[in-house]
């Protein structure tokens, strides 16, 4: 697979990261401790490198209808500056991507797809806009992305933005953008994130990113603000109980029995890609009476379940992890797994094969930390 390298590879370097490949990019893993980088965001704030990340610029005429078309979600009724999670699928109902749509005008639609999966949504869409008055343009190459993760994040960012901007910033909702002005320049700021926790994303173009990041990281130095890598990322979405493609979401998966039957919008007017066979799915009671579904389990012991461990009921096969490990903020093993639906409901007991020996877990409702509003 070709190696890419984001445009903060040097900051990371000098910062003494650990690297490793993510979706065919060399990303920091971390660059002290993860478990510091972990508690940094729920008590603090910690500053990502999410560059990987996708953007696909969709404008026109059509924009709203030919998303939601191509979308699993009605995306024609998000509002000016709101932002809209959402799924792309096959047309058997597998999914080929989650991701967030925002709307920057009546025409103009960002999509932001997955690291891995960032030429795929752009092709796909690039595909079904056959039919529609849009422009599908990929800008993935040419874009950064920061993320300030953690409850200091608000503070740390109004120290570069104007004053005259800053309600702009206090008053700005979950998932929602708006253009401010920082370090001279109207970047898009998104309150969006995969932590659990408060936060925002800045989409800033390549050569700026350096010097942005460096500013974010100044003006954090007081507050306690860490940079952190992809392992706390991934053990802080763990704990929010948010999916992560390739583990808790593939094609060979669909949302209802991924627990996101509600992001489908059956109700929209018109067709999509992928509305027979998910109508299929929903009315057969997949993800609810028949099949799998996407559960949390809470370990009773110290034993961490992993990834492709077998999860059993009474001896017998019942489901697998797609993602565990000790959980640093709450102090016991956490994972996500899909089990028959029979053995879903919350305070249900299974055990995890841990490699010949089986350990007690509990099925429990997600996320597993909310975080105190």
């Amino acid at each position: 697979m070709t190696e890419n390298y984001t445009a903060l590879y040097e900051q990371h370097k000098k910062a003494g990261a650990s690297f490793t490949d993510f979706g065919g990019w060399q990303m920091p893993l971390k660059y002290s401790s993860e478990l510091v980088e972990h508690h940094a965001v729920r008590n603090a704030a910690g500053l990502f490198d999410l560059s990987h990340m996708g953007e696909v610029w969709v404008t026109g005429p059509d924009a709203a209808a030919f998303l939601d078309y191509a979308l699993a979600g009605r995306l024609s009724a998000v509002a000016l500056g709101k932002a809209k999670y959402s799924l792309i699928c096959n047309a058997d109902g597998g999914i080929i991507d989650d991701l967030i749509t925002y709307r920057r005008a009546d025409d103009k639609f960002l999509v932001v797809p997955n690291a891995g999966n960032a030429k795929v949504v752009a092709e796909a869409l690039q595909e079904r806009s056959a039919n529609f008055d849009v422009t599908v343009e990929d800008a993935s190459a040419g874009t950064s992305l920061i993320a300030v993760q953690g409850p200091a994040a608000e503070a740390i960012l109004l120290q570069l933005v104007p004053a005259g901007q800053h309600a702009l910033v206090t008053e700005l909702k979950y998932y929602a953008a708006v253009e401010v002005e920082i370090g001279g320049q109207e970047l898009l700021l998104a309150r969006t994130g995969y932590t659990g926790e408060d936060g925002f994303e800045i989409y800033v173009p390549n050569v700026d990113a350096p010097a942005l990041w460096n500013a974010l990281l100044e003006a954090g130095e007081g507050a306690g603000l860490v940079p952190a890598g992809l392992a706390a990322r991934d053990s802080l979405r763990l704990e929010a109980g948010m999916p992560l493609y390739g583990n808790e979401l593939s094609r060979h998966v669909n949302p209802y029995t991924a627990g996101l039957g509600p992001v489908v919008s059956l109700a929209k007017e018109g067709d999509f890609v992928g509305r027979d066979a998910l109508a299929a799915l929903k009315a057969a009671g997949v993800g609810s009476t028949i099949g799998q579904k996407l559960v949390g389990l809470k370990g009773t012991g110290r034993r961490a379940a992993r990834a492709h461990y077998p999860v059993l009921k009474d001896g017998g096969l019942v489901g697998e992890v797609t993602s565990g490990q000790p959980s640093p903020t709450l102090g016991y093993p956490v994972a996500m797994a899909y089990v028959d639906v029979e053995f879903a409901s919350p305070g249900t007991t299974v055990d995890v094969d841990l490699r010949g020996k089986p350990e007690r877990f509990e099925v429990v409702e997600l996320p597993f930390y909310k975080r105190q509003k």
